[in-house]
């Protein structure tokens, strides 16, 4: 498994992408795309709110084999947000409360979706599979 360690700030975004598109590159581009989309929706929420308003740091982690799994570790405050409800996406944008789309779409996008609280650390850890 490889790791990269960063300071949870959104202009770090790009390290995470670069370092998260190394690792997959042998892989299919929509693959790829969809992979994108979710870092950049984990990232964002945790450079936003796992620290806020001080600074930490985030460990990413990935492992490209058979699946692709990417690990986000945070010691910033306890927060799972896989216990937040679904959105009603049957609702129009007006209607619908504000947030809670983007940890439905990475749901959706991805393969599985865990979270844990080990210490003091959030680690949320998603797959896709390659097949």
């Amino acid at each position: 498994m490889y790791e990269l360690f960063v300071e949870a700030k959104t202009e770090n975004l790009d390290k995470v992408l670069d370092f998260v598109n190394e690792h997959i590159e042998h892989c299919p581009m929509k693959i790829q795309s969809q992979i994108g989309i979710v870092i950049d929706e984990i990232f964002a929420n945790i450079a936003a709110y796992a620290y806020n308003p001080n600074a930490g740091s985030v460990t990413v982690r990935i492992k490209a084999e058979d699946d692709i799994t990417i690990e986000f570790e945070d010691s910033g405050v306890p927060y799972n947000p896989l216990l937040n409800e679904d959105p009603d996406i049957t609702l129009s944008a007006e209607e619908r409360e504000i947030g809670g789309l983007g940890i439905f779409m990475v749901k959706n996008i991805m393969d599985s979706v865990e979270y844990r609280r080990d210490g003091s650390k959030n680690i949320l850890t998603i797959k896709k599979q390659l097949s």
